[in-house]
């Protein structure tokens, strides 16, 4: 039989059992780990515990497998041995992340967190603010997020231009080299792009230079594949302002200056993590499972330990 860990006690159940020749332990991320640890072969990371996940990787001297339940990788590939195999939960996190980068859209638009201030100290503060409708949109990163962003899109009366690292033209899809030329043209820019060499500090000085004055920049990405310093620059002057669900550090201390910039919308990267999450991940984990048992080619294939991958 072989060995697969689970972050849930309740997994099993949820899977509605395990295939032929599977038998499965909990990790939950926290405490002792199983006995079993050398004889694992596919692991699922717990959510959202960052390195502190990895930690028993180095004593899985079986492992095969790692299964991440985020779509972004970029802080596990390095913590695997030469060869593992690295699934990231593409698809999973499409639909929450995508409805918060349209609600970050729509409350910095609309002045919603000036709306919110103003109630918490009973003054009705009536504003004329920017509507959605008749702006272009421009996606950053066009994968399955960035496609269920445009698909949220339909019906707010916005023109939507992509870009992905590669052009694609038969989906209309524009390649990073573009961007000066498009940028130039949004209101809106929306960043769902994964982290990598090619992405991290994208967003820099230059980048911000060619988006137009009054733009809004929302990222659901990643933190570092913005300019922190370069963001804070433009948001001071009030030329631009941001939506941010990611940030870079993250967590901001307290005391950052983007809790207090200008036209800055700050939520604690919470795209993926709401309701829609666990009947994804499960979904994903079961049809996983199904193939690691099989020998059938596994889902969602980013890459390998001690390999670059794929973006």
């Amino acid at each position: 039989m072989r060995l697969v860990w689970l972050p849930y006690p309740d997994a099993v159940e949820r899977l509605g059992g395990l295939p032929p020749g599977l038998r499965a332990e909990t990790w939950t991320g926290s405490g002792p780990w199983p006995d079993s640890v050398g004889d694992v072969e596919l692991f699922v990371v717990p959510y959202l515990l960052g390195p502190a996940a990895l930690v028993p990787v180095p004593q899985m001297r079986s492992l095969r497998v790692v299964q991440t339940l985020t779509a972004g990788y970029d802080d596990v590939r390095p913590a695997l041995p030469a060869g593992v195999t690295l699934c990231n939960a593409r698809g999973v996190h499409d639909a929450s992340t995508a409805e918060l980068a349209l609600a970050l859209v729509l409350a910095s638009l609309r002045g919603v967190p000036e709306f919110v201030r103003a109630q918490d100290a009973g003054r009705w503060a009536h504003l004329h603010r920017p509507a959605l409708a008749d702006k272009t949109v421009l996606v950053v990163g066009y994968g399955s997020v960035g496609r269920a962003v445009e698909q949220r899109l339909t019906g707010f009366e916005v023109d939507v231009l992509r870009v992905a690292g590669r052009a694609r033209p038969d989906e209309e899809v524009h390649g990073a080299s573009d961007l000066p030329v498009l940028l130039p043209r949004a209101d809106v820019v929306v960043l769902t792009t994964p982290l990598d060499a090619g992405t991290r500090g994208l967003v820099d000085a230059t980048f911000l230079g060619r988006m137009k004055d009054g733009a809004l920049l929302v990222n659901v990405a990643r933190g570092p594949v913005v300019d922190t310093a370069a963001l804070l620059a433009e948001l001071t002057s009030g030329r631009l302002r941001a939506a941010l669900d990611v940030t870079d550090p993250e967590p901001l201390p307290p005391d950052h200056a983007l809790w207090s910039a200008p036209g800055c919308l700050v939520s604690p990267h919470v795209g993926g993590d709401s309701s829609a999450f666990l009947p994804r991940a499960f979904r994903l984990l079961a049809a996983q499972l199904r193939r690691f048992a099989d020998g059938r080619p596994l889902l969602n294939v980013v890459g390998s330990g001690a390999d670059p991958g794929v973006a």
